[in-house]
């Protein structure tokens, strides 16, 4: 007899475009509606009334929800309508799946190169929290629905049709390409002032005023050859290593927060009551959002994966779009979609800085669980390093190599490096829109991105 678990994350789309598809058209008001849907997706699946609760839990994931047992649908829907925030945990376990598992051993083992020894299997799955790296490739790698992620678009279809409130869609850089060939951001624009977000605005930006802010503190803390920088900027899955299990050179890591973070910042700060998406490429950033001291800058992160989806539902066409393009970011913002172009962004601006700087800045890259934690240990372990900026992703490749992106990393990286190189804005530092948004938050000249204290406050965690 067929795994009816198999391959159940395309069969979880399913799910989230049948939910769209009714709420977006007003045909999910109702506790009856919900029994629908989960009735439909039986009979589609063949699920038994046994299943049910499988079925519920994971309609409720997809409606940005925690599962809730063998309990019937109750106040979900009010629940969408009065959401403020997504609550944590984002990924969540659910019964059912596992004793179906057919993987010779536990295939689950495999996951704590992902997720250190965070995740195991029983009877149910069980995630450790407090060693959990939030990468969310166990929702990947699991491919029996056993863990997902929440989806955060449903109360975002409220906003989107409240005409009082202005949205806008942050896009982190490794979008690109990531919709076909031929789908150049300029059409994302469009597609998502279509469905009634007011712009889309690259989050590279937000990395470009960050690079100028981690170069200030690179020229302060690198002063002889001992000394070392950690940037902190993009990965919350490098940025959260650190802090739980190396608070020993945790100090030498930088105070920045990531351009996510930033973006909804300084957005919330130039338009009173807006709200902002970011839409990424991993689940990491979906727990970033909610953590303790950032939550509140970005109010729903939507993955590609994800957003594929809803184009596909509202029948958007992007490549017969007209787009809306606009150069907003350099060639080096651009490039934090991929492993090195922090480091690459970064020292374009140390040397315009500083030309004659006696300590060069030496970065070292590296990308994947695995790899951080080889880098950490040799640092902790006080080895010798020919380097004084180390930069950290946590997935292969950097964000380009996310859980949720829709191509392959080698398409994914030929465009990032066009895209960046199609910029007529080679360095942060040259960016006029960085020094106008600087101008709105009060500052007259770059140098006082590092001591203005109101912008030391946005920019900082």
């Amino acid at each position: 007899m067929e795994n009816k678990y198999i391959h159940f994350s395309e069969k979880r789309m399913y799910i989230f475009s049948e939910l769209v598809k009714r709420y977006w058209n007003g045909n999910l008001n109702s506790i009856a509606d919900l029994d629908a849907l989960a009735d439909d997706i039986k009979e589609k699946y063949s699920f038994t009334q046994k299943e049910m609760p499988f079925i519920k839990n994971h309609i409720r994931m997809a409606m940005g929800q925690n599962p809730k047992g063998d309990e019937a649908f109750k106040d979900e829907l009010d629940r969408v309508k009065n959401f403020k925030t997504i609550e944590k945990p984002i990924v969540n376990k659910l019964e059912g799946p596992c004793e179906y598992c057919e993987s010779p051993g536990c295939q689950c083992v495999s996951l704590g190169k992902y997720e250190t020894e965070a995740y195991s299997r029983s009877d149910l799955p069980e995630i450790k929290s407090d060693e959990c790296m939030e990468c969310g490739y166990c929702t990947v790698k699991c491919d029996l629905g056993g863990v997902a992620d929440k989806i955060e678009f449903l109360p975002i279809i409220d906003l989107l049709k409240d005409e009082k409130t202005s949205v806008y869609a942050v896009a982190a850089p490794a979008i690109v390409g990531q919709f076909g060939e031929n789908v150049s951001m300029g059409k994302l624009r469009t597609a998502l002032k279509m469905m009634g977000f007011e712009d889309l605005i690259e989050v590279s930006l937000f990395a470009d005023i960050l690079t100028i802010k981690e170069a200030f503190e690179f020229n302060h803390m690198v002063k002889n050859e001992m000394d070392f920088l950690l940037t902190s900027c993009c990965c919350p899955i490098w940025f959260n290593m650190i802090k739980k299990n190396y608070p020993d050179i945790y100090t030498h890591l930088s105070p920045s927060v990531s351009p996510m973070i930033a973006s909804g910042r300084i957005l919330k700060k130039l338009y009173q009551d807006a709200k902002v998406v970011f839409i990424a490429p991993c689940i990491a950033k979906k727990a970033e959002a909610m953590e303790q001291g950032l939550k509140g800058a970005v109010d729903y992160v939507l993955n590609f994966r994800e957003l594929k989806e809803i184009f596909g539902v509202l029948e958007i066409d992007l490549e017969a779009l007209q787009g809306y393009e606009k150069d907003q970011a350099s060639l080096g913002g651009r490039l934090y979609a991929r492993m090195g172009g922090v480091s690459f962004s970064v020292k374009t601006v140390v040397n315009r800085l500083e030309p004659k700087r006696v300590i060069k800045l030496k970065a070292k890259k590296v990308s994947g669980i695995k790899a951080c934690r080889a880098l950490l240990e040799s640092i902790r372990a006080h080895e010798k390093m020919d380097s004084n900026f180390i930069e950290g992703m946590g997935c292969e490749g950097g964000c380009i190599g996310g859980p949720k992106t829709n191509i392959d990393k080698v398409k994914a990286i030929s465009a990032v490096n066009e895209f960046g190189e199609d910029s007529l804005i080679l360095t942060p530092f040259d960016n006029l829109n960085v020094m106008k948004i600087l101008k709105q938050l009060g500052l007259n000249s770059i140098e006082e991105i590092t001591h203005n204290e109101a912008l030391e406050k946005i920019l900082s965690r």
